[in-house]
């Protein structure tokens, strides 16, 4: 059995424990090897381990029960209760890696804005109640691997030492199993009984430890079968989403190109194309002429500066989200409020899709709301981004409209969260989570 530490057990991924040496070399070996004593350290702390965790589930389930009919107050207890389950799912993935070489991959909980769906997710999910029948499971396996784990180690040695045992003994010799054991072939099967049980304890240590994995791998890995192909699912969705939104904004980029920019230039060229001709012959005129076309170059780099400001400015690569979205605040025909808490700054993926979400709803706000102010407020919680953008308009905004069904897909692109409330008469409130592990 290799050493716990070692690079290769680590970042195999599987669940199960790692290989043993084989060879004569390895049956004595592996007696005093450090993998051994790593997996019979690990076997032994999980029985405290899971004494502790057992008595803090029977109390919290206990108490959450006893206390649902008391205006649901049971609700907060045993979600509390999952929650610990899922911190101790967590320290026991950790110990398997550390003392069994055992990684078992955790997926990241979605992200969800509202904190109590957040509060009873663990709760409605299938690996919130694997994790509970892990952390239930815990004493009483590990209460069978200490006992066959204790008789494997502890038999050998005994037999072992039977002899001197026996000698020091008033009658010169031991009982075992109610025989008496003093002549020499008796000791000498003992002892070499004795040898044997103590070389096959670590292979008993090993086969304990490969059931711990895979009770481990079995209940603490991060999906199912069914949960995973559900996630599958999810992710076909959003590259679907995100390639008629990448499409979608193709279009608009184009659109605004020919429709402004492209227009303008056409006409500047024509303009100076007439003032090239009445250079000679009538400076006045051409000058005029220059001059019109000079206003035309000036609002021809502003659309297109607005374009490239709609896309992802430099500011916000320079500068940031803060200074970004001020600079869209500046804009806003709507007077904007702009608060962003950000400790350490995104992703840049992240940040441009944050960009893109606050400057398109705040367009719409500007066409459509009929408001008088709005307000943005960007913080991270954890690796969450959070976007929130709001306006007293006249509200009624429809989630499956075009505009707000592109921002969903550009956020479900990222695994991140969309949501609005926009009841008739205002206000209208838009959620947006986003992933930004760092």
């Amino acid at each position: 059995m290799p050493e716990a530490g070692s690079a290769a057990a680590r970042s195999s991924g599987d669940t199960a424990a790692p290989a043993r040496r084989s060879g004569l070399v390895a049956v004595p070996r592996a007696v005093v090897s450090g993998g051994t004593w790593l997996a019979v350290i690990h076997l032994f702390a999980g029985l405290f381990i899971g004494i502790a965790a057992l008595v803090l589930l029977i109390v919290g389930i206990a108490v959450g029960v006893a206390t649902l009919p008391v205006f649901l107050l049971g609700i907060p207890v045993l979600a509390a209760t999952f929650a610990l389950c899922g911190l101790f799912a967590r320290a026991e993935r950790a110990r398997l890696a550390f003392f069994l070489g055992t990684d078992i991959p955790a997926a990241p909980p979605p992200p969800e804005p509202v904190w109590w769906r957040r509060m009873v997710r663990p709760m409605r999910s299938a690996t919130g109640w694997r994790y509970l029948c892990y952390a239930f499971v815990r004493c009483p396996l590990s209460l069978i691997q200490v006992v066959l784990l204790s008789v494997a180690w502890s038999l050998g040695p005994a037999l072992l030492t039977l002899p001197l045992y026996g000698s020091s003994l008033p009658g010169g010799a031991a009982h075992l199993a109610g025989y008496r054991i003093h002549s020499p072939g008796q000791l000498t099967v003992a002892v070499l009984l004795g040898l044997g049980v103590l070389l096959a304890a670590p292979q008993v240590t090993y086969a304990l430890a490969a059931a711990d994995a895979a009770v481990g791998g079995w209940l603490l890995a991060s999906a199912s079968r069914a949960e995973l192909t559900a996630r599958i699912g999810q992710l076909e969705t959003s590259r679907a989403q995100v390639m008629d939104a990448a499409e979608a904004e193709r279009m608009r980029i184009e659109r605004d190109l020919h429709d402004g920019a492209q227009q303008r230039l056409v006409s500047l060229a024509m303009e100076l194309g007439r003032a090239k001709a009445k250079f000679s012959s009538d400076p006045d005129a051409a000058a005029a002429i220059v001059g019109q076309a000079h206003e035309q170059a000036k609002e021809a780099l502003a659309e297109l500066r607005n374009l490239v400001r709609g896309v992802h400015p430099p500011v916000l690569s320079d500068r940031g989200l803060d200074a970004a979205l001020s600079g869209l605040a500046a804009l806003s025909p709507v007077p904007v409020t702009v608060h962003v808490d950000l400790p350490v700054r995104p992703p840049a993926s992240i940040e441009a899709i944050a960009y893109f979400v606050v400057a398109e709803a705040l367009t719409n706000v500007a066409k459509h709301a009929r408001a008088s102010r709005a307000d943005v407020v960007v913080t991270r919680s954890g690796d969450l981004l959070n976007l929130v953008i709001r306006d007293d308009g006249v509200g009624g905004a429809d989630p499956a409209g075009q505009g707000l069904s592109g921002l969903a897909a550009r956020v479900a692109g990222v695994d991140g969260q969309l949501r609005v409330t926009s009841p008739t008469g205002g206000p209208t409130t838009v959620e947006v989570v986003l992933p930004c592990g760092s």
